[in-house]
């Protein structure tokens, strides 16, 4: 019995003197809080080592390279800007880098934000590099994408302009059979002024299927963001619109023209170019704001004045005029 614990016993010191000598062949890893380690791009195994050194993450650069190449097979460290948390050990670091465990971070491009704004929001991101032009309007898809520090602008504008393209061509191919536009890029343009005209989601079908309506007879859009898009390239006019401005004649005013602006005036989400492949079946082809936010529609020009008069009479009772 004696003899057994002596064993064991002699068994535990040699694994203490195992880890010691590891410790001392290897070094340590010292992350006392959660740290940003970035890996430029293109750095060697070497490089990363002496990084990690040098902000005190590891006791020695040698032992880490010396670790990696007996325990830590062949696949490559990758470059990006991970999170190191308390207590990893040099293991656990070597593992994130050759996983790419990379921090993302995030850009958000809200439905209906005209392309200066895109490209505002863009060169506002302090973590990403280069410059980028302003995209063509209407070519971004709103939504949330992710990024890594040191990423170029343009490549997440492409990765934007690529959800566009995708996304408009798979809606098109669902597309109902009666619908007012013969195109895509007729149904991006439509799509642009719906989501101008109504902040209203549950509106977004009705405002299509009036506006759709008003094309297939020839009737004037009469939309006001297209008066103000060609003053200010879509961002907010900050006052009324001017009667010269109503009369202006360009590309965009459908005040002016009938038929669609020559282009989009805003970046339309999923589900405004959605709303104009499937518009809500009506005969309605006037609207006016009901003072909720939303508008009241009307089939014909009586009942129009009608909705005019009250919505007049909510803005007398606001003080608005």
């Amino acid at each position: 019995m004696k003899r057994l614990g002596c064993l064991v016993a002699a068994i535990a010191v040699l694994l203490i003197a195992g880890a010691l000598a590891v410790s001392v062949l290897f070094g340590s890893a010292s992350v006392e809080e959660e740290t940003s380690f970035v890996i430029p791009s293109g750095s060697s195994l070497t490089a990363v080592a002496e990084k990690l050194e040098d902000e005190g993450l590891i006791s020695s650069a040698d032992g880490f390279v010396l670790r990696a190449r007996l325990l830590g097979g062949s696949t490559p460290i990758q470059a990006g800007e991970f999170q190191l948390e308390p207590g990893m050990s040099q293991a656990d670091m070597l593992r994130a880098f050759q996983q790419g465990d990379v921090i993302r971070r995030f850009v958000t491009i809200p439905e209906g934000i005209p392309s200066i704004l895109v490209h505002e929001r863009l060169m506002a991101e302090d973590l990403l590099t280069g410059d980028v032009a302003v995209p063509a309007e209407g070519s971004v898809l709103p939504d949330t994408y992710d990024f890594e520090r040191g990423e170029s602008r343009q490549a997440v504008l492409d990765r934007m302009q690529a959800a566009m393209t995708a996304y408009l061509a798979e809606a098109w191919e669902k597309r109902r059979a009666d619908i007012a536009v013969s195109t895509p890029r007729e149904a991006l343009i439509l799509a642009s002024v719906v989501e101008k005209e109504t902040g209203v989601p549950s509106e977004r079908r009705m405002v299509a299927g009036l506006y759709s309506n008003r094309l297939k007879i020839g009737m004037r859009l009469q939309a006001d963001p297209t008066i103000i898009y060609p003053i200010t390239r879509g961002k907010p006019l900050g006052r009324r619109i001017r009667r010269s401005e109503i009369d202006a004649v360009n590309d965009y005013n459908t005040y002016s023209m009938a038929g669609l602006p020559k282009g989009p005036i805003t970046n339309p989400g999923r589900e405004s170019i959605a709303a104009v492949l499937d518009p809500e079946g009506t005969s309605a082809i006037y609207m006016v704001a009901d003072g909720s936010g939303g508008h009241a529609f009307a089939d014909t020009y009586a009942e129009h004045e009608a909705n005019v008069a009250k919505w007049r009479q909510i803005r007398r009772a606001r003080g608005e005029i």
